[in-house]
């Protein structure tokens, strides 16, 4: 019975994953236009690679719930699903440092924002 219902949860989050993924909106695709510069590409990048990284942030934070779930009060699952968490907010933790590298390298060399 767990297994279906983790199948059936687990299915179910990928099905809705590219719905989700479609109410982001990167903007407009970039041409080979020479006004493009290096500020307006950093830009474009990160807009796709965000919300990206946001739906791996909130499946990696569903599976260790479900971990938590399944664990039963067995030590060793326990210390698994902890592992999910920690790294869940490691990898958010990095994922905020590197987005945020491009605004202090403008504001450093007086660019603005």
């Amino acid at each position: 019975m767990n297994k279906k219902l983790i199948l059936a949860s687990v299915s179910t989050v990928l099905l809705t994953l590219p719905v989700v993924m479609l109410a982001f909106d990167p903007g407009p695709i970039p041409n080979a236009a020479p006004t493009l510069n290096i500020n307006q590409i950093i830009d474009i990048i990160f807009s796709i690679i965000w919300p990206v990284a946001v739906a791996f942030f909130i499946i990696m934070f569903v599976l260790a719930a479900f971990a938590f779930f399944n664990a039963k009060g067995d030590a060793t699952a326990v210390a698994g699903a902890r592992n999910f968490v920690i790294w869940g907010v490691v990898g958010v933790v990095v994922a905020l440092i590197a987005w945020s590298i491009p605004f202090i390298v403008r504001n450093t060399l007086g660019q603005g924002i």
